[in-house]
């Protein structure tokens, strides 16, 4: 685990080190492993082939033949992480891998012990989340080369083929426009402690310029993702089973608790960045909407919870531009909260193409014979018609935290 090297004197308010925050890469995890040792070959072999073996219905059978492994040879963070980004995605599909209407109730021993294990020893939840899919599931073709998606590719892939790709690496790209964004939160919060209104004015102009180029990376969805594809074949893996009517009662991990568990699936909802830019403008966000953003903080690594914990308890921003009466920093701070309100009216508009008009589409194919598929032959998904992979009610959720960041405005 990384630790801070300046535990001596009591540095600045934020140091970025000390929650696994990469100067470099922001919430990402930096140059993620892509194999792990060699006792654990069996459970890579089954990730590598994951789409053909959900496809051909075969995922559940091998995971039946998997043996069970301890998971006391991985070492070290990097192997945690591509150990849990290997068994959610074994998991997800070993669920998913008949569509909604052929669900399972018990994640079986040799599968849920080391999976439960693992998710305990990284402090996340056994399910696949945005600390797996997207954070830690990412390599570069030419490790010389950008962090461009033409030069990037996933390490383990689920159906969906290119589109799948394009989901995860688009979301990949607005993590890293972000950090920036990152880095300005601590610049920001250090130059109100030390009273230097021109660094703070420059910090805001830096993390306004951040998320304008986060709601321009997620427009490259549109060029690598089909909404059908999406919708009918991608979106079923990246369900829970909280708050979804396909599986009402939650998941036995056996060998770990005879009851249920009950997880939310992946969501935006999990990253880090929104929350810590939330925090950092002061935007308060109605109960309830408030509430399932509090629970998303479950999904991500516990220092990056503590990160947004950490500016939540600092220094008010807003009281002291508030208090300035300096008109260029409420101009500065008003562009921040304007550029997170546009951002998350962008990502109302890419959920409508990509759930709620590709859900109409799959409801008026459900009756042709010809209708593509879901995830196994069966039909598309129709349990989260209206809600999201994280079990919120969608679109009153996204407005609700769209128009309560508007309201974080300084007027005049």
């Amino acid at each position: 685990m990384e630790a801070s090297d300046d535990t001596e004197e009591p540095p600045l308010p934020l140091a970025l080190t000390r929650f696994q925050v990469s100067e470099e890469f922001g919430f990402l995890l930096p140059d993620p492993l892509t194999e792990l040792p060699a006792p654990y070959g069996p459970w890579m072999d089954i990730a590598h082939e994951l789409p053909q073996l959900i496809v051909s219905h075969q995922l559940r059978s091998r995971v039946h033949q998997m043996p069970q492994l301890s998971t006391q040879h991985l070492r070290g963070r990097e192997e945690l992480h591509l150990a849990h980004l290997v068994l959610s995605c074994i998991t997800t599909g070993y669920v998913w891998q008949e569509g909604e209407e052929g669900t399972v109730q018990v994640l079986p021993r040799n599968l849920a012990v080391p999976y439960w294990e693992v998710s305990q020893a990284l402090g996340l939840p056994p399910i696949l989340s945005h600390a797996d899919f997207v954070l830690a599931n990412w390599r570069r073709k030419d490790p010389n080369g950008p962090l461009e998606i033409e030069n990037l590719d996933t390490i383990i892939t689920l159906p969906g083929g290119e589109s799948l790709r394009g989901f995860v690496l688009v979301t990949l790209l607005v993590e890293k426009a972000a950090v920036p964004g990152i880095k300005a939160i601590i610049g920001a919060l250090r130059a109100i402690l030390q009273c230097d209104e021109e660094t703070l004015h420059r910090a805001l102009q830096e993390l306004a310029g951040a998320i304008e180029a986060m709601s321009e990376a997620l427009g490259r969805m549109h060029d690598y993702v089909d909404p059908e594809v999406f919708y009918t074949v991608i979106r079923i893996f990246l369900s829970g089973w909280k708050d979804n009517p396909a599986m009402p009662h939650g998941l036995v991990y056996e060998g770990v608790s005879q009851e249920p568990m009950a997880y939310s699936g992946g969501s935006a909802a999990q990253s880090t960045v929104l929350h810590a830019f939330d925090e950092l403008l002061g935007i308060c966000h109605r109960e309830d909407s408030a509430a399932f953003l509090h629970r998303m903080r479950d999904y991500m690594p516990p220092p990056h919870r503590a990160f947004v914990e950490e500016i939540q308890r600092a220094v008010s921003l807003k009281q002291h531009v508030l208090s300035s009466g300096d008109a260029r920093l409420r101009a500065a701070f008003n562009r921040c909260v304007s550029a997170l309100t546009d951002f998350r009216s962008y990502h109302i508009t890419i959920v409508t193409k990509y759930i709620t008009i590709a859900a109409a589409k799959a409801k008026a194919g459900r009756a042709e014979p010809s209708a593509r598929a879901g995830p196994s032959g069966g039909k598309p998904p129709s349990a989260l018609e209206t809600k999201g992979t994280g079990g919120s009610h969608i679109f009153s959720f996204l407005k609700s935290i769209r128009d309560t960041t508007r309201e974080g405005m300084i007027s005049a």
